[in-house]
């Protein structure tokens, strides 16, 4: 049964033609959007209405400026809105992107209580992961042999720490095999436990809807973190939602004009949050993609994209196990809730070697490699300690990975279709590939 997006001419550049090696032009099939989603027409439409206006904000008595200024601080309203964050004790904090969020973050609450231990996963992306390293006592949850979170371990890590546990940090979705981890059970666990919990929402939040929830919930997250760029919006922006409190009397992460009231040579007057923690120019137009994109998103609604994209990557998942030899790293079949994202590898063929082959050949475009989620790929691939080692020590040793599919709202059943079939010819002529490239 055919899977076609209602979505697909939202977005800009679906039908850009793309060259082959055999210099023929095809449609190009973009299944990298783990990674970046390209932008929606809207969001690119807003970004040209509002150039003629843009200016540096705060401060500024000009027109321009003033009218800069109103979108880049009501835009924190609409992002609350967004994910329901509480509109009087939550901040909104512009930042680069979610890993700029995590460090900024983790800088913070290096300065706060006693509490020094905190709680990441096996499935983490390196940001978040490798701000925490060097600031706190850091343990990992472990992962079943599917590479799901185990949540008998987490509870007993939080039993084992017994109350010095300052945060949980958990992806909310892994962009590696696609796994909607259960952020509200882990909400409550880390609240029974007296310690609070951060979501990682870059890969959730262009998907499907997340709620932050009361502060009076067990349910509620605590702090959340997503980028524009995986959200159909370029420009570069990320966003830090969490507490006001936290960062009220804390050194901020980046210092500078704008961060603060007044300055001497004698002392330093820091601002409230969030501005405290947005030094320098921000990013006024990366505000403004950011916004369209969330008021697009809205207007189809997060559940429905969710559907959509659910139902399309089961249906991938179903093509793709009938290809001999492939293997998937998911629970293959099982309709389970999950995101479009589904890793796979083919043995015989270095994953490097399948995706330029992939791209060469039909025009596809995927992810290969380790989607910087090392340790994860790593255990799901069974690599010992030894061996990365000596992966380490030998530069001409093939890095170990995968290659990653990843849908978008706009992606069809064709497109995939596409990829099985090629996919099919590789695996029964791999030596034929393999000499050719």
């Amino acid at each position: 049964m055919a899977i076609h997006s209602p979505f697909r001419n939202l977005v800009v550049g679906v039908d850009r033609k793309l060259p082959l090696v055999n210099g023929k032009y095809v449609t190009g099939i973009n299944f990298d959007n783990a990674a970046t989603t390209p932008p929606l027409h809207s969001v690119m439409e807003e970004l040209g209405d509002f150039a003629p206006w843009y200016s540096s904000i705060h401060r500024g008595a000009g027109y321009k400026s003033i009218l800069s200024s109103d979108v880049y601080e009501e835009g924190r309203d609409v992002i609350k809105k967004f994910v329901n964050a509480d509109h009087t004790r939550d901040v909104v904090i512009y930042t680069k992107n979610t890993t700029e969020a995590i460090n900024l973050l983790s800088y913070i609450l290096e300065q706060k209580d006693d509490k020094q231990v905190i709680l990441s996963t096996d499935m983490e992306h390196l940001a978040n992961d490798l701000p925490w390293r060097d600031k706190f006592l850091v343990d990992y949850v472990s992962i079943d042999e599917f590479g799901k979170l185990s949540l008998e371990d987490l509870e007993m890590k939080l039993i084992h720490y017994g109350g010095r546990i300052k945060l949980v940090t958990v992806t909310g979705a892994s962009n590696v095999t696609g796994y909607k981890n259960p952020i509200y059970k882990i909400a409550k666990l880390a609240h029974k436990y007296e310690a609070k919990i951060l979501v990682d929402g870059a890969q959730l939040a262009p998907h499907c809807p997340i709620d932050m929830k009361d502060y009076e919930s067990l349910e509620h997250l605590d702090y959340l973190v997503f980028s524009a760029h995986k959200m159909y919006a370029p420009f570069g922006i990320g966003v830090l939602i969490g507490p006001k409190e936290t960062f009220e009397g804390e050194e901020p992460y980046c210092k500078g004009g704008g961060a603060v009231k007044l300055v001497s040579h004698q002392f330093i007057a820091w601002d409230t949050p969030p501005h405290k923690e947005e030094a320098g120019t921000p990013n006024v137009m990366g505000v403004v993609a950011l916004l369209a994109a969330i008021k697009t998103l809205s207007s189809i609604g997060m559940q429905v994209i969710d559907n959509y994209e659910q139902n399309l990557i089961h249906y991938a998942i179903a093509g793709l196990t009938s290809i001999p030899d492939i293997k998937l790293y998911c629970c293959a079949g099982n309709k389970e809730d999950r995101l479009g994202i589904i890793a796979f590898d083919l043995p015989g063929i270095h994953h490097e070697l399948l995706a330029n082959i992939l791209s060469h050949e039909a025009g596809i475009a995927v992810r290969n490699g380790l989607f910087c989620a090392h340790p994860y790929i790593e255990k799901l691939l069974g690599i010992t300690n030894q061996k990365l080692s000596d992966i380490q020590k030998n530069p001409n040793v093939p890095c170990p990975g995968l290659v990653r599919m990843s849908l978008g709202l706009y992606n069809n059943s064709d497109e995939v279709d596409i990829l099985i079939d090629l996919l099919h010819q590789i695996s029964k002529n791999k030596k034929a590939y393999i000499q050719k490239y």
